[in-house]
C-alpha cells in the first residue's frame, strides 16, 4: 500500500512537471492565443447583439407593413350618397378595381421597402458570417495546436512513468543491497549503515521535491486543459450560432424569392385589370350608342301606342254599354210573359189556372239564363279581378318608372313647364306604393312624399324629350278619368256601367272588362294599326332601361371625368417633377462650371508656383555659377 501512494505522488509530480513546461512552451505563443480567445469571445458576445439588432429591425418593418395594411380608405361622400339612392353595379365594380389597384399599388411599395431592408440585413449577415468563419478556422487551428502538445505532453509523462517505474526497481534493489550489507555487517566488522543511508536519503529527498514539483506541473496542466475545454465549448456554441445564421439567411432569400413571385402576380394582376377597364370603357360606349337607338325607337312608338289604347278604352265602353242593354232587354221580356200568363189565367176557372208547361219551360229556362248570366258574371269579375292586378302591377311599374324619369330630370325644366306651374282644375287621386304617398294628378305629373326625393343637376339635356314623351304617356294612362268626365256630362251611361266607372276611379285604376269582352269577341277590334302599334309593357320596359342605363352613362361619365381629372393631376405632378428635374439639372450644371472653373484656377495657380520654383532654382545655379567663377577668379 506504501508503494501505491509513492507511485500516486510521484504521478501527480511528474503531471505538474508537464503543466509547467506547457506554460512555458506556451509563454511563446500565449499573445497570440490570448488575444485570439479575447476576440472569438469578444465576436461570440457581439453577433448575438448584432442579430437580435437585425431581428428587431425586422420586425419593426413587418410591423410597419401591418399597420400599413391594417389602414383602410373611408367611405366617399359620393359613395355614401350612392348607397342611399340606390348604387350602380358598374361604378362599384369600378371603384372596387381603382381600390384593389391602390392596394396593390401600397403593397407593392412595402414589399420592395421589406426587400429592401432584408437586402441590407442579408449583407450584415454575410459578413457575420465570414467573420464567424474565420474566427472558427482559427479556433480549429488552435484547438490543433494544443492536442499536439497534448499529445507530447502525454508521451513525456509516458516516459516519466517508465523512469520512476526504473527508479523503483533501482530503489527496490538498493533496499535490497542495503540488507544484504546489513546481514553481511552483523557478520563482518563493516563501516556504519548510516554513512550508507545518509547520500541516499538525501537523493530521496531532491526525488521528493522533485516529484512535488512534477504534481503542481499536473495541477497547473489541468487547469490550462479545462480552460482550453470550456474555449472549446464557445468556440462550438460561435459555430451554433453562425449555422442559425446561415439557415436565417437561407430563409431570407427564400422568402425574397416569394415576395418576388408575388410581385410578378401583382404586375399581371395590374395588366389584367387595366384591360378590364379598357373593356369596361368600350362597353359603356356601346350602351351609350343603344341608349340613343331606344330613345329613337321610343319616341317613334308612343304615339301610335297611344292612339291603340284610346280606340280600346272606346271599345270597352261599347262593349258594356251593349251588355247592360242586352240585360234589361232580357229583364223585359220576363216581365211581358209574366204579365201575359197573368192576363190569361185571369178569365179561366180555378181549376184551370195551373201553368202550362210550355211556360214552366220558359220560365226555367229564364232561370237557367239569368243563373248562367251570374257564372258569366262570376268569371268576367274573376277575369277583371285578374286584368285589374295585373293592371296594377303595369301601372305601379309605370308610376315608378315616371318617378325615376321626374327624379332624373333637372329641376329648373319641371319648373319652367306651363303645366308644372298651373295646378290642375281636373281629378287627381292619391295610391300609396311602398310606404310612400303618391299624388296623379290629371296632367300626367305623380308627387311623391319622400325626404330623400330630392332633385339632380348634372344630367344631359337629352333626357328633356323623354321627360316630354313621358308626360304624354302619363296624361294616355289616365285618359280613363278624362272619358268618365265627358260620360258624366252627356248623361248617356246606365247606372251599372257608371258606378263601375266610380269604382274604379276610386280605386285608382280603369276597369278592364272591355278587355275581357275583346278575348271573347276578338274579331269586333280594329286591326289597322297592328303593326305600327308597341305593347305597353314593351314600352315600360323600353322605358325603364333607357332610364337605368342613361343613370349608368351619366355615372360612368362622371368616373371618366373623375379619372381624367386624376390624369390631369398626374401629368400636372409629372411637369411639376420635370421642372424640379430641370431646376435640378441646371443647378448641377452651374456647380460642374463652377467646380471645373475652380479646377482650371487651381491648375492655372499650381503651374504658376511650378514656373516660379523653376525659375527660383535657375537663379541659385546662376548665382551658385556666378559665386563660383568668381571665387575662381579671385584664387
Amino acid at each position: 500500500m506504501a508503494d501505491r501512494g509513492f507511485d500516486v505522488d510521484v504521478d501527480a509530480d511528474f503531471s505538474a512537471m508537464e503543466v509547467l513546461e506547457l506554460e512555458l512552451s506556451c509563454s511563446g505563443s500565449g499573445g497570440y492565443g490570448r488575444a485570439a480567445m479575447s476576440e472569438a469571445a469578444v465576436a461570440a458576445n457581439a453577433h448575438p447583439s448584432q442579430l437580435l439588432g437585425s431581428r428587431s429591425f425586422k420586425e419593426g418593418k413587418l410591423g410597419s407593413s401591418r399597420r400599413r395594411m391594417s389602414v383602410r380608405p373611408s367611405l366617399d361622400s359620393d359613395d355614401f350618397m350612392h348607397l342611399l339612392h340606390g348604387s350602380d353595379p358598374v361604378k362599384v365594380e369600378l371603384n372596387r378595381l381603382e381600390n384593389e389597384v391602390r392596394d396593390k399599388d401600397r403593397e407593392l411599395a412595402e414589399a420592395q421597402a421589406e426587400i429592401k431592408a432584408l437586402r441590407l440585413s442579408e449583407r450584415q449577415r454575410e459578413k457575420a458570417v465570414e467573420e464567424l468563419t474565420e474566427e472558427s478556422a482559427k479556433m480549429e487551428e488552435r484547438v490543433k495546436l494544443n492536442e499536439s502538445l497534448l499529445e507530447t505532453k502525454n508521451l513525456e509523462i509516458k516516459k516519466i512513468n517508465d523512469e520512476k517505474k526504473a527508479a523503483m526497481a533501482a530503489q527496490f534493489a538498493a533496499e535490497a543491497t542495503l540488507r544484504r550489507v546489513h546481514a553481511a555487517q552483523k557478520d563482518d566488522d563493516m563501516p556504519p549503515i548510516e554513512a550508507i543511508l545518509a547520500p541516499l536519503e538525501a537523493e530521496l529527498k531532491l526525488a521528493r521535491q522533485e516529484i512535488v514539483k512534477i504534481q503542481d506541473d499536473n495541477k497547473a496542466l489541468d487547469r490550462l486543459t479545462k480552460s482550453k475545454e470550456a474555449a472549446l465549448i464557445e468556440a462550438e456554441r460561435t459555430v451554433q450560432v453562425a449555422l442559425a445564421k446561415a439557415s436565417m439567411v437561407d430563409d431570407l432569400q427564400n422568402r425574397n424569392q416569394d415576395l418576388t413571385k408575388q410581385i410578378e402576380i401583382c404586375q399581371e394582376e395590374n395588366k389584367i385589370l387595366d384591360k378590364m377597364h379598357r373593356q369596361k370603357v368600350a362597353e359603356v360606349e356601346k350602351l351609350s350608342q343603344t341608349v340613343r337607338e331606344l330613345e329613337e325607337a321610343v319616341l317613334a312608338g308612343g304615339a301610335t301606342a297611344n292612339a291603340v289604347r284610346e280606340y280600346q278604352r272606346k271599345v270597352q265602353e261599347m262593349n258594356e254599354e251593349r251588355k247592360v242593354l242586352d240585360r234589361e232587354l232580357a229583364r223585359a221580356k220576363v216581365t211581358a210573359n209574366r204579365v201575359a200568363v197573368v192576363v190569361a189565367n185571369e178569365w179561366k176557372d180555378a181549376n184551370d189556372k195551373v201553368m202550362p208547361v210550355r211556360q214552366w219551360l220558359e220560365d226555367r229556362r229564364c232561370m237557367q239564363g239569368e243563373m248562367q248570366q251570374l257564372r258569366d258574371k262570376l268569371s268576367i269579375a274573376e277575369r277583371t279581378a285578374r286584368s285589374e292586378a295585373q293592371l296594377k302591377e303595369k301601372y305601379q311599374l309605370r308610376l315608378k318608372v315616371l318617378e325615376e324619369g321626374l327624379r332624373i330630370s333637372p329641376a329648373g325644366s319641371g319648373r319652367s313647364t306651363p303645366e308644372g306651374r298651373s295646378p290642375s282644375n281636373g281629378h287627381s287621386r292619391r295610391q300609396s306604393l311602398g310606404g310612400t304617398d303618391i299624388t296623379v294628378k290629371s296632367n300626367g305629373f305623380s308627387s311623391k312624399r319622400n325626404p330623400s326625393s330630392q332633385l339632380r343637376s348634372s344630367i344631359p339635356t337629352g333626357s328633356s324629350s323623354v321627360l316630354k314623351h313621358a308626360k304624354g304617356t302619363s296624361r294616355s294612362f289616365d285618359g280613363g278619368t278624362r272619358s268618365l268626365g265627358k260620360v258624366l256630362l252627356n248623361g248617356s251611361v246606365p247606372s251599372y256601367s257608371l258606378n263601375k266607372y266610380i269604382d274604379a276611379v276610386g280605386d285608382g285604376y280603369v276597369n278592364d272588362s272591355a278587355r275581357v269582352n275583346l278575348e271573347e269577341k276578338p274579331n269586333e277590334v280594329p286591326n289597322n294599326d297592328s303593326e305600327d302599334s308597341v305593347s305597353g309593357l314593351l314600352y315600360d320596359m323600353l322605358q325603364k332601361e333607357v332610364i337605368s342605363l342613361r343613370k349608368t352613362m351619366h355615372e360612368k361619365d362622371q368616373s371618366l371625368k373623375d379619372k381624367d381629372d386624376a390624369i390631369e393631376m398626374l401629368s400636372k405632378k409629372v411637369e411639376t417633377l420635370s421642372k424640379a428635374m430641370e431646376v435640378e439639372a441646371k443647378k448641377m450644371r452651374r456647380e460642374v462650371a463652377a467646380m471645373e472653373k475652380e479646377v482650371a484656377a487651381m491648375r492655372v495657380d499650381k503651374e504658376q508656383e511650378n514656373r516660379a520654383k523653376r525659375l527660383d532654382k535657375r537663379g541659385v545655379c546662376s548665382i551658385s555659377t556666378r559665386f563660383a567663377v568668381s571665387s575662381d577668379r579671385f584664387l
